[in-house]
């Protein structure tokens, strides 16, 4: 019986392990003098990015991958939250860490064609190369982390996004 069951259990870990993406490890980029974050690549649009320049708002930094259930589902309340800040000093980003830009890209298609474009936000992919982010290995998406308008991490989030999380940002805006 106990044969059986080390067998079970070495099979499902083997089946989990297949199941979740492998996440590219990445040396992190240095913060910057003032300690604050580094994110900086070339968004799926092919537009240049660095989150030091959207120092003076808010931002909401997503780390996530479409194979991310979760992830997924709460696209809609990102969306809605981030066209209903639009007039505010306010910037979603999300970072893909799906393993192949065909994944994200597919995913992309399908928004281009769905949603609105003024519930569409930046986003890059971290394989990129010129890719990098001072915000250390994501263990769990997605990974959220609301910056300040000095640029300092505020709040971070791993998992599902709480309702909280909302109000936290409506109180730096």
């Amino acid at each position: 019986m106990r044969k059986i069951s080390g067998c079970l259990l070495t099979l499902a870990l083997l089946a989990f392990s297949m199941a979740v993406p492998a996440q590219a490890v990445r040396e992190p980029a240095k913060p910057s003098e003032a300690g604050q974050p580094r994110l900086s690549g070339q968004t799926l649009g092919g537009q240049a990015f660095d989150l030091a320049s959207l120092r003076g708002k808010v931002v909401l930094v997503v780390f996530w991958s479409t194979s991310c259930a979760v992830c997924r589902d709460k696209m809609s309340e990102l969306r809605a939250n981030y066209e209903g800040w639009r007039a505010q000093p306010f910037e979603m980003v999300l970072v893909s860490t799906d393993r192949r830009v065909q994944d994200v890209h597919a995913y992309e298609q399908i928004i281009a064609m769905t949603v609105p474009r003024a519930q569409r936000f930046p986003q890059l992919w971290a394989g990129q190369a010129g890719y990098a982010d001072s915000f250390g290995a994501k263990s769990l998406l997605p990974a959220t982390f609301i910056i300040n308008k000095n640029g300092q991490v505020e709040k971070t989030y791993t998992g599902r996004i709480p309702p909280e999380a909302w109000d936290d940002i409506a109180d730096l805006l």
